[in-house]
């Protein structure tokens, strides 16, 4: 590395310069930061990572951090990953990038005799069977969809740092709609920790609160801990919950050396116990906070980028820190899209077509997707695309590198990695190796399990391809160990198709098309957020997500029946008010918007609703059981609004579990068509 003139043998000034020469006004202010508490509010798409990858490599380099010393979390194993891969390529090693989970298993691993008196003790990697063995006792039912929601129920309360008795009040203040009555989830909770206990088991959130422990309640773990660590990094931070908050606290030891970053518009996971006020509370609690907004957005362009601030820009005011208005660098683009269809089969169709022509003008499909708020609204989308022959892949599903096929084709890849390849040779190697599977190159199925494995094959090859149009020379042992490197990060190559995902599962990926479907009052905001206003809001915010994964091209839609020849009675989102040419916004206090969920339920609507309800008072009294114990007001009226025309459309609603669905199914389907 060369030095700067004035610097006479600094080596390291050269690198903090160089840093530094590849950072805006905004980003270089937050990366010379690097003492006392710092706050980096970071837009989408204004380089977060970016920043803080160099605001480290600067601190390192001008000798203000030692690198053993910095650590930084975030919640992806992908995340830690592309920190460590970014710091690498700044010249800094050393730094430890981690997950809290996985920070935490590094310390309480080491720790252990010390705190535990033993070794480290096994880790419940599934909750399901303790949770089946707890509701079973309690004689609840155990189809998967309840054991599935008394979990997601136990790991709140533990993320919030409720305890069993606490639980009851504190899902109730939190407006939870837990599978059961709370009472009976309490028992499960209990009984759930009295069974872990016994079998001197720990679970994800244990690693986290027992950590804390220890550097809480041994003086010299703390000393040995705070001693190697002493500048922290909080990706994400608006995600954080008060068990993560609490191991930070730990960390820290009164101590102010933290930097956090976090965007207040992408708070989306309060359902997970996730708590903003930590990042929005973040200058009071620091009064002498340096806090950094980052509002250039490189991502999207300025069409693009105006929709979203006009989105955000309609929600009440949030205490706290500022808010971020976003300033789009990108050249222009081409106007957000809007469209009304009378059903979505329709919609989707439309979407479908429109995902054909790009395709065809030359946009990789990997590059569009198709967003939705709940995973029940994918399947009209998985065959229209069918349908027109564009190939798709369902996001949020089974991890890439747990597949069968993958995991086949890495065991005969590495098989093969042993004999030895010839230089030159990576890529036919990897064709012939996944050949003997019997996948067969530009022949894909036509669609189900079998289009999903050749994709999942094909995927390897195009890493492969792209790999060594990087580098040469790369033999096949190379390539298998980046594989391994891969499946440790979570970091999934690209496989070829039309992205469907969620919109919670969207965050932090971009594509050049974004097609945002399924628009609808009761579906976002979802029904059972209507009655509060913040939970509203944060379906409000779930929407900006889904607008700023778009780089180029931005589509907007929504059907107003569900089936086709059904009533087009469904109102558009009241979050599109203001941005559908045309309209004006609707910003209103929280009365107005809880008046307009029950103008929601009026007309045919509302008289479902009533009828249900009905149904359900005599479907409880049969059972001698309270009302809320068959289905919940929040699920009598998404299916009121809905109106599911059979069992699988009806299981696709929240709150309805397949103990639930053989029980009540048929009956609720028979009072919809009476």
């Amino acid at each position: 590395m060369s030095q700067i003139a004035g610097a006479p043998g600094d080596v390291r000034v050269a690198g903090a310069e160089a840093v530094l020469a590849q950072l805006d006004d905004e980003q270089l202010t937050a990366a010379q930061a690097v003492s006392g508490p710092v706050c980096i509010l970071a837009g989408a798409g204004t380089g977060k990572t970016r920043t803080i990858t160099h605001r480290i490599a600067y601190g390192v380099h001008t000798g203000a951090f030692v690198p053993e010393q910095v650590l930084a979390v975030t919640f992806t194993a992908r995340a830690a990953g592309e920190l460590r891969s970014r710091l690498a390529g700044l010249g800094v090693g050393g730094v430890q990038a981690r997950t809290f989970h996985a920070a935490a298993m590094r310390q309480l691993r080491y720790f252990a005799p010390r705190v535990l008196g033993g070794p480290m003790p096994e880790l419940v990697e599934n909750k399901l069977r303790l949770v089946a063995a707890a509701a079973s006792r309690s004689r609840l039912s155990t189809d998967r969809t309840s054991l599935r929601d008394l979990a997601s129920e136990i790991e709140w309360a533990k993320t919030t740092l409720a305890t069993p008795d606490d639980y009851p009040a504190r899902a109730q203040a939190a407006g939870r709609e837990p599978p059961f009555e709370p009472a009976a989830v309490a028992r499960v909770y209990a009984s759930y920790e009295s069974a872990k206990q016994r079998d001197g088991a720990l679970d994800f959130e244990d690693l986290l609160l027992v950590t804390a422990f220890a550097l809480e309640e041994h003086p010299d773990v703390a000393r040995q801990v705070r001693g190697q660590y002493r500048h922290f990094v909080v990706d994400e931070y608006q995600d954080v919950n008060p068990l993560q908050q609490r191991l930070l606290d730990a960390w820290l030891g009164g101590r102010a050396d933290v930097c956090v970053v976090g965007d207040p518009n992408q708070t989306i996971y309060s359902f997970t116990g996730a708590d903003p006020d930590y990042l929005l509370g973040f200058a009071d609690r620091y009064p002498d906070a340096e806090v950094v907004k980052l509002e250039r957005d490189y991502r999207s362009t300025p069409q693009v980028v105006a929709l979203a601030n006009k989105l955000i820009g309609q929600a009440p005011p949030r205490k706290g820190l500022p808010g971020l208005r976003l300033l789009g660098q990108r050249a222009e683009g081409p106007a957000p899209r809007f469209s009304e269809h009378p059903d979505e089969p329709t919609e989707a169709a439309a979407v479908a077509q429109a995902c054909r022509a790009l395709v065809d003008a030359g946009t990789p499909a990997a590059e569009i997707a198709v967003l939705f708020r709940i995973n029940a609204q994918s399947e009209v989308y998985e065959n229209a695309l069918a349908a027109v022959g564009v190939p798709y892949v369902l996001r949020g599903g089974e991890r890439f590198f747990e597949r069968p096929e993958v995991r086949e084709a890495v065991l005969l890849l590495r098989g093969a990695a042993a004999g030895g390849t010839e230089p030159g040779a990576l890529v036919p190697t990897v064709r012939d190796v996944l050949a003997s599977t019997g996948w067969v190159e530009h022949r894909p199925p036509p669609g189900g399990a079998a289009r999903d494995r050749w994709q999942s094959l094909a995927a390897l090859v195009d890493l492969a391809v792209d790999l060594v149009a990087e580098d040469p020379t790369l033999d096949l042992a190379g390539f298998v160990s980046h594989l391994a490197a891969r499946a440790d990060a979570q970091h999934a190559p690209t496989v070829q198709g039309v992205t469907l995902a969620s919109m919670h599962a969207a965050k932090g990926l971009e594509w050049d098309a974004v097609f945002v479907v399924g628009l609808v009052d009761g579906v976002l905001p979802i029904s059972q957020s209507l009655s509060r206003p913040d939970a509203v809001e944060e379906e409000r915010r779930l929407l900006y997500v889904a607008v700023t994964r778009a780089r180029e091209q931005l589509n907007l839609s929504w059907s107003l029946a569900r089936n086709p020849g059904g009533r087009r009675s469904r109102p558009r989102s009241r979050f599109l008010d203001g941005l559908v040419p045309g309209s004006t916004p609707t910003a209103a206090p929280p009365q107005r918007r809880q008046k307009r969920a029950k103008v929601v339920l009026e007309g045919e609507a509302g008289e479902l609703f009533e009828r249900l309800r009905a149904w359900r008072s005599e479907a409880a009294a049969s059972a001698s059981v309270p009302a809320y114990v068959v289905f919940t007001d929040a699920t009598l009226q998404a299916i009121a609004e809905t109106r599911p025309a059979s069992l699988r459309e009806l299981a696709a609603l929240p709150g309805i579990g397949a103990r639930k669905l053989e029980l009540y199914g048929e009956d609720v389907l028979g009072t919809l068509g009476s």
